[in-house]
């Protein structure tokens, strides 16, 4: 990869990652502005049922923001790009798909596969 597209994906990072916190500031603001008080029970219940939709949504944009800052870490040090568990380059495309990757496409389709073929068998004696 070169130092263009280095920057290019840095930049993206960068927005995505300035997007997402402007989207929590939002809706704390809008949680803590908004004095609803319901006096029908299925409203507020509806009303409860949209926070916390809301909030686990909130929750995983929040790790994503954590992969975000550990992308930007790995382009500053010069280990973005390059798979974690083979050291090979990841590809462009993966990239452009999805920048926070860590993992080269078949280095993920292994890591899912054990998942799948191990995991399931570990939750049943769980």
């Amino acid at each position: 990869m070169n130092q263009r597209q280095l920057k290019a994906f840095q930049q993206l990072l960068a927005m995505r990652r300035q997007e997402l916190l402007d989207e929590a500031e939002r809706t704390v603001g809008g949680m803590t502005d908004g004095k609803e008080n319901f006096p029908d029970p299925t409203d507020r219940a509806s009303l409860e049922s949209s926070r916390n939709a809301l909030l686990r949504i909130r929750d995983r944009e929040r790790k994503l923001i954590t992969k975000i800052d550990d992308a930007l870490k790995r382009i500053e040090d010069g280990s973005y790009g390059y798979c974690l568990e083979t050291g090979e380059e990841i590809g462009i495309k993966r990239l452009e798909a999805r920048p926070v990757a860590t993992l080269s496409i078949e280095a993920q389709e292994r890591r899912e596969r054990r998942e799948k073929q191990y995991g399931d068998r570990d939750d049943r004696y769980r």
